[in-house]
């Protein structure tokens, strides 16, 4: 082995930085479900329209007027299929 110091030698590999996970969806104290992630809301558009989405709370949906559809949200992650979407009434 060498002794040049800027050479690989047998020293242990460094450790690797924990990375923090992604947190769970806190429950929602009043439904008894995980809450959903306002924050979602900047980044997710309609699959149909590409329009914006509204957030019903009460119906744990994801509403697009825009395609007449309530997108469900299911353990705090929303569907975004239209065969599972409610038609607005």
């Amino acid at each position: 082995m060498s002794d040049d110091p800027n050479l690989p030698g047998d020293e242990p590999p460094s450790p690797v930085p924990p990375v923090d996970p992604i947190p769970d969806p806190q429950p929602d104290p009043r439904a008894g479900r995980a809450a959903f992630d306002r924050r979602m809301l900047e980044a997710l558009v309609c699959p149909q329209t590409q329009a914006q989405l509204s957030y019903d709370a009460e119906r744990q949906e994801l509403v697009s007027r825009a395609a007449n559809l309530a997108y469900p949200i299911r353990g705090g992650i929303p569907v975004m299929l239209a065969d599972e979407a409610r038609p607005l009434e």
